[in-house]
């Protein structure tokens, strides 16, 4: 697995890029979208992210972000592990099909 970008100055606004595994359009579903801005708000509670925009596409998001305690790695690590561990929650909980259900033929 590739380590990725190396934060330098963890102190300073940052352009990120998260994605889903194997780009799976996970983020089609509002309810999946609705999981990543609840704990995108939690960490601007609770972790002192510092958000000055973001947009979430259908199997990523970009966002600018900082860390209000200079942390940025453990910032977004958190933000990613608690997103991930939220979405695959509903997905074993409330379970669905993109083929089949309501309107299939």
């Amino acid at each position: 697995m590739s380590e990725g970008y190396k934060i330098r100055d963890q102190t300073l606004p940052h352009f990120v890029t998260a994605t889903v595994v194997d780009w799976v359009d996970v983020f089609t579903r509002k309810n999946y979208r609705d999981i990543v801005v609840g704990c995108l708000y939690f960490c601007i509670k609770e972790k002192a992210m510092i958000l000055y925009g973001y947009v979430i596409m259908s199997n990523h998001i970009h966002m600018v972000v900082q860390s209000g305690d200079g942390e940025l790695s453990d910032l977004l690590r958190d933000f990613k592990k608690f997103t991930a561990t939220k979405i695959i929650e509903k997905i074993k909980s409330d379970p669905e099909s993109r083929r089949g259900g309501v309107g299939a033929f």
